[in-house]
């Protein structure tokens, strides 16, 4: 098994879309990571196994995709130290807000960040997941300098267009 920095999980294979931009952007940044199905509901067994084997993996920070009842968050919160990143998925008649009430109403002391509803919550979870990284990495911390200054010049060049 190779060494990674984020560990994705997903609660299904139908949220690798969603969760495929947190991918890419770790890796953008050059941070280690993978993304694997492990449904609480479905594999608990698997979801434990990958958590027993995280630290000797060199996981640092989770980053959890999971839509409808999304316990899969708060379950590895419940079993490890390290932080947790829930992304809530819009996959049910509720449009995500079921994910979202699921993943950010944690009890006290079993705390995991959560971001956005889809896409945009994958990106933010990547982000957030290299600011933590980079407090203790000055190489991510830089990309992730250069990486904002992007965001900023996508702004400038979008005000320019529309002034044309």
């Amino acid at each position: 098994m190779s060494s990674i920095s984020v560990l994705i999980l997903i609660g299904s294979d139908s949220d690798a879309p969603v969760m495929q931009v947190a991918v890419d952007l770790l890796k953008q940044l050059g941070i280690t990571c993978e993304m694997t199905v492990a449904s609480a509901h479905r594999s608990p067994a698997r979801v434990h196994r990958l958590l027993d084997e995280a630290p000797s993996r060199g996981v640092k920070v989770f980053i959890v995709g999971a839509g409808a009842a999304a316990h899969l968050a708060g379950m590895v919160a419940a079993h490890t130290t390290r932080p947790v990143i829930g992304v809530p998925i819009d996959s049910s008649a509720l449009k995500g807000l079921d994910a979202l009430l699921s993943t950010v109403q944690m009890p006290p002391g079993v705390p995991v960040a959560t971001v956005s509803i889809g896409k945009p919550g994958a990106v933010n979870a990547a982000v957030l997941a290299a600011q933590i990284l980079g407090v203790g990495d000055p190489a991510v911390a830089a990309r992730l300098v250069e990486y904002k200054v992007q965001l900023a010049e996508k702004v400038e060049q979008a005000a320019e267009k529309l002034k044309g």
